[in-house]
């Protein structure tokens, strides 16, 4: 390979999609050898019977015609599993190429310095994305140039989520330090640049994957305004605030906590108007609909709930049972259902005016993390703990994969997903455990096309 006359960024495309069908041969050789020991076995016992048969027992005609069908059941078995086999190769196969063509990588945002919990894309202008860490601090940051805009540090644990007002230049962050907080922003967009090489990005790929844990992108984060100081904090919980959301109009926000309850806060005054309870176990997630005063809650509980604030004077509540294993959120469309994502590795979308049964199922091979649903196409993301990133419609069809190797992606457990429809360039963001969040470019159109 000294000698090979192919770019850098080809033969390293070719060498992931190589390695990745060694691992799928290598794991139809170990079925195989599992399928033989099955078919040896199955076999011996069929053996067995038709000797027994020809004892002399008058039921043999009827033993011998059982035993003829369960070996050709067995055929039949045996050519479905290797069909299966194939096309599990080839699907793969197409899925890669696929995926890079469709989904690419744009942007990095590098300059935490723990693990990422969450992100978010503000919905005035100007459009900035916002990231909470683990490391106590939310960023905010040029969506065009990757450039750290602001820091706010008024937390004292970890930053667990973030979300924008709906007109407004004010952000809310949830924290391990028991707290909800609101503070108002300002921040100038950078000039914009020209748009980036995908391919000599996919060739200098140092800048992410071969930097050292706990080393910092570029000029650090010591130039950068720090907002130290929250406009409005928000301390009704007894414990660890997990999530936090604006209620439609930005007047009522809502959080959820380790404490097992979610609270209801008007803005303005920091009066803690309900608290929510109900919920056997911590909270998770929680999310707003965008257009009617409805919330749903998640937790480790395996359950989720939609509270309804529509009439000013009573709230009704209803309970979902539909997973096996923590609900790690649950999140309204634009339209009316919820989607709502497991631990117990499905995804499960529901009709609101019919939520007695799912009427689509997404099962996967890892836990999945915090989904979003774009408003516009109706595209779910789901991040997964196995760094994968995978996208379907709201029917359970998969549409693409986000592209992940030794050089692109992310290299740890991805938390959360967001999507930007303001934005063409950049309009999925992905952040996880290896520190950074990044921005992908998504070509819905030809992603809908091939469905």
């Amino acid at each position: 390979m000294e000698d090979s006359k192919l770019p850098l960024s080809l033969r390293n495309n070719l060498l992931d999609l190589f390695s990745q069908i060694e691992r799928e041969f290598e794991n139809l050789y170990i079925e195989n050898i599992e399928l033989r020991r099955e078919i040896d076995s199955l076999n011996e016992r069929l053996t067995g019977d038709g000797q027994t048969v020809e004892g002399g027992d008058p039921s043999k005609g009827v033993l011998k015609t059982k035993a003829s069908h369960s070996t050709s059941q067995l055929s039949q078995k045996l050519k479905t599993t290797y069909k299966a086999s194939t096309s599990k190769i080839v699907s793969s196969f197409k899925a890669t190429t696929g995926s890079r063509a469709l989904c690419q990588l744009l942007k990095e945002y590098v300059g935490h310095r723990d693990g990422i919990w969450d992100l978010s894309v503000a919905r005035t202008q100007p459009v900035v994305l916002g990231t909470a860490s683990a490391d106590h601090s939310a960023l905010l940051w040029s969506i065009e140039t990757g450039k750290c805009l602001l820091r706010y540090a008024g937390h004292a644990g970890s930053v667990n989520s973030i979300k924008f007002h709906p007109t407004e230049q004010m952000a809310l962050t949830a924290s391990g330090d028991q707290t909800a907080h609101i503070w108002r922003y300002m921040v100038q967009l950078p000039a914009p640049q020209p748009p980036p090489d995908v391919s000599a990005l996919c060739d200098d790929d140092q800048d992410s994957s071969d930097r050292e844990e706990g080393e910092v992108d570029g000029e650090g984060l010591c130039e950068v305004p720090t907002v130290r100081v929250a406009t409005t904090t928000l301390k009704s919980h007894q414990g660890v605030v997990i999530a936090a959301d604006w209620l439609v109009g930005g007047r009522q926000v809502v959080t959820a906590s380790w404490d097992r309850a979610a609270n209801l806060y008007e803005v303005e005054t920091s009066e803690l108007v309900h608290t929510l309870t109900g919920h056997d176990q911590e909270l998770t997630h929680c999310c707003t609909h965008p257009t009617q005063r409805l919330v749903v809650t998640s937790s480790r509980d395996t359950t989720f709930r939609l509270w309804d604030f529509r009439d000013p004077s009573i709230h009704s509540v209803n309970v979902f049972q539909g997973h096996t294993d923590t609900v790690t959120s649950a999140v309204f469309t634009v339209g009316d259902n919820v989607v709502s994502g497991s631990d117990d590795r499905t995804v499960k979308v529901w009709d609101l005016k019919n939520m007695r049964s799912p009427i689509a199922t997404i099962r996967t091979d890892s836990a999945v993390n915090r989904i979003s649903v774009s408003a516009n196409q109706r595209i779910i993301a789901l991040p997964h703990d196995n760094r994968q990133v995978r996208l379907f419609d709201m029917s359970g069809v998969r549409l693409a994969r986000l592209p992940r190797s030794n050089r692109m992606g992310h290299r740890r457990m991805v938390c959360c997903t967001a999507w930007n429809e303001e934005n063409q360039s950049c309009n999925l963001f992905t952040c996880g455990f290896d520190r950074q969040a990044i921005g992908w470019n998504i070509n819905i159109p030809a992603l809908l096309q091939e469905k």
